[in-house]
């Protein structure tokens, strides 16, 4: 047998090797993602709050609570999170948002949203700006508010001095 075909079929073995050991962690991490997900919506509750900021940031910078970053994972403590700085009622939170969610949320918005501890799992908007759900224009959109943040500050600057 030739040199080559033997490395070919050891190269074929690892390969399906490494496919057979991804499709069993993947079946349990599915299983634990499910589990996760029954005790987010186990705890869920409706909250209704204004939306005074909102940034990505690392868990550190965010303000939450010390127990939330002592107790999450030393390798998720450098990730940048998507945090919603809201008031609830005469509160000021700092709440850690789902992704998708904050893809369709904006500043300066009252909200009705289901809640999970400090985990934003949902939200419909109550009054405030409508939000473009498509990625482009939504880019768009942030840039055109950041620009207009920009200039309403040099027209205050101007105005004071």
């Amino acid at each position: 047998m030739p040199i080559f075909l033997i490395v070919l079929i050891i190269i074929l073995a690892v390969i399906v090797g490494a496919l057979i050991a991804l499709y069993f962690v993947g079946k349990r991490m599915q299983k634990k993602q499910e589990a996760n997900q029954a005790q987010i919506d186990a705890a869920a509750q409706t909250m209704n709050f204004f939306i005074i900021d909102m940034k990505r940031m690392k868990l550190s910078e965010a303000g939450l609570p010390k127990i939330v970053t002592e107790q999450t994972p030393k390798y998720l403590r450098r990730a940048k999170l998507p945090i919603l700085k809201v008031k609830v009622g005469p509160r000021v939170m700092s709440l850690i948002c789902d992704a998708k969610v904050y893809e369709t949320l904006a500043p300066k918005q009252e909200v009705k949203a289901t809640v999970s501890g400090i985990y934003v799992t949902g939200a419909k908007r109550i009054r405030g700006p409508v939000v473009e759900t498509d990625p482009k224009k939504r880019k768009a959109q942030i840039k055109a508010e950041k620009q207009a943040a920009k200039e309403a500050a040099k027209a205050a600057k101007k105005a004071g001095k």
